[in-house]
């Protein structure tokens, strides 16, 4: 739904653009949103708690379902559409009976092109009511027309009539500042949504790794204690145009495997591909090193995409699978693979090199001796008090020393 109307955002600015007639009764002197880029923490919470009360892998075809949605969080994901897709700024609020949706885009000197688009609550198929562009009156009804038509030419047509056939009624909640909607489950959304997360190229290459993968540990007995860096270099070998492309895809089939999940969850064709042999990959002598490292690594090479979040999810599950509290060493690993992950996708000098050596343990992670770790949540507080605290900073500023120490990851 975040998506949904983040998108509706950016393609009615962009449809109104395209009306050029009007730019110049339509611009303004001043924008109509005026705020930052950055996602605050809470609306991230807020979607977690969304998905796993909504999650649809619990969800029966045809259950129907009401679920509250903060405004806050509709209105981040926004403006980080408008942001990211258009430079320009975005929010949504509930302006008397109806949701708004507001954008503006800067001009060349220091004019901005403002968009209202009001959605009214009830039952069916959410419709805009009334559209504005500056002090101009749009007609809603050509509006959508013109809307749903250019999303039907970007292809992306059946999804959009899926997902907004799903949705039952529509109610807003100004008191408690939430849309409560009500929608009817249909798998298909899910299945269309993984299809528009990867194109057939990606798929291609997620698959082929995934080959790899399970031929390279098929060559050591179940169970057996593997070193990371052998099947990283292995695996992160690829050449030719695609590089970057091929092994990000080689640290998303890791990453799945090191959080222990299936990739048949986001993508329902990997259920026919070969199964890796269970081993245990060791970095440092660990197992959760390799976990924390290999996550990362593939969270930072994924970054900004829609893959992105379930890799998101991946970490959660290293950072609680062994329910044995707050490890700095572990912190330590994450750092280390978020900046190998980001030397991935810069294609980092360094990171090149050393793949065409021989990849070694000190290459890719600092000394954990002295890091504290298994720290429960109480003896957290008594020590650290918060991550703002000189004792947590001190300890952070020590991994921030061994990783900067290691060349690969160097300033």
């Amino acid at each position: 739904m975040i998506r949904l109307l983040a998108w509706l955002a950016g393609t009615l600015l962009l449809l109104v653009l395209a009306a050029g007639g009007l730019l110049l009764a339509a611009v303004d002197r001043q924008p109509l949103v005026n705020r930052s880029e950055t996602i605050a923490p809470l609306a991230v919470a807020q979607a977690r708690w969304l998905f796993q009360t909504n999650d649809p892998r619990r969800l029966r075809p045809g259950e129907a379902r009401q679920t509250a949605i903060p405004v806050a969080l509709i209105d981040e994901g926004i403006n980080y559409a408008a942001s990211r897709g258009l430079r320009g700024r975005g929010g949504l609020l509930l302006n008397g009976d109806a949701a708004e949706i507001r954008l503006s885009l800067r001009l060349p000197g220091e004019h901005y092109l403002n968009l209202r688009a009001s959605i009214p609550p009830g039952p069916g198929e959410p419709r805009l009511a009334s559209a504005a562009l500056g002090p101009l009156p749009l007609p809603a009804g050509l509006l959508e027309l013109a809307l749903n038509t250019a999303i039907e030419g970007t292809g992306y047509g059946r999804e959009w009539r899926l997902a907004r056939s799903a949705i039952r009624n529509l109610n807003y909640d100004t008191r408690n500042q939430r849309i409560l909607v009500s929608y009817v489950w249909e798998p298909a959304i899910l299945e269309r949504a993984r299809a528009i997360a990867l194109n057939p190229a990606e798929l291609d290459r997620i698959r082929i790794a995934q080959r790899q993968f399970a031929a390279l540990l098929d060559h050591h007995a179940r169970g057996a204690k593997v070193a990371l860096p052998d099947v990283l270099q292995a695996m992160l070998a690829g050449t030719g145009d695609d590089q970057r492309q091929q092994r990000r895809a080689a640290l998303l089939v890791m990453a799945a495997y090191l959080a222990e999940k299936d990739l048949a969850a986001i993508i329902p064709d990997a259920r026919n591909w070969p199964q890796p042999r269970q081993v245990m990959l060791m970095l440092a002598g660990r197992y959760d090193s390799a976990q924390h490292f290999v996550i990362s690594a593939a969270l930072a090479a994924w970054a900004g995409e829609p893959v992105a979040d379930a890799i998101g999810v991946y970490k959660e599950l290293a950072d609680s699978r062994h329910g044995s509290g707050f490890s700095f060493a572990d912190l330590a690993a994450d750092r280390a693979g978020t900046r190998f992950g980001e030397g991935l996708n810069r294609d980092d000098a360094k990171l090149q090199a050393a793949l065409q050596n021989t990849l070694r343990e000190q290459d890719l992670i600092p000394s954990l001796a002295g890091l504290p770790e298994y720290i429960s949540a109480r003896d957290f507080r008594r020590q650290f008090g918060d991550p703002s605290s000189p004792a947590y900073q001190r300890l952070n500023a020590e991994i921030e020393q061994r990783l900067a120490a290691l060349p690969l990851y160097r300033p």
